[in-house]
């Protein structure tokens, strides 16, 4: 079922300090634009790596679920880790019948990379945040 890593989630409190690290102290020369994901209340910046990406994201709003994050982490630190699947639905049924937490409604919603996406909680995948998306059309 799970298929490739497609990128991990960095929250940040300044997507623009953390370019700089990227590019600056890592060498990253393929970083997409800041843009905004008011539904879900994050600004996102993808940093293209060889294999995968970053995304880093930033609160978009008082709303933003990245708040609670960065109150108990201040400088940011890994969100979570996501996941291509062939089929979003069937993944969503399987953790769930496997006893897993599918966050939210359940229901896929549209992730940063125009496919529906689902969040599992930590608590039922070792602690870490698993975002499992639908296989983009396009290579990326």
């Amino acid at each position: 079922m799970i298929g490739k890593l497609n990128h991990v989630g960095v929250a940040t409190p300044s997507i623009e300090e953390s370019v700089k690290l990227y590019r600056d102290m890592l060498g990253a020369t393929s970083i997409g634009e800041k843009f905004s994901m008011p539904e879900q209340g994050v600004w996102v910046c993808f940093v293209n790596l060889p294999n995968a990406q970053i995304e880093l994201i930033e609160p978009y709003g008082e709303a933003s679920p990245i708040h609670g994050f960065l109150a108990k982490n201040p400088k940011g630190g890994q969100h979570h880790v996501c996941f291509e699947v062939p089929d979003i639905y069937a993944a969503r049924d399987e953790m769930r019948a496997k006893g897993a937490t599918v966050l939210g409604t359940g229901e896929p919603r549209m992730g940063a990379h125009g496919v529906p996406v689902i969040f599992v909680h930590p608590k039922d995948m070792g602690g870490v945040l698993v975002e499992l998306m639908a296989e983009p059309k396009a290579a990326h």
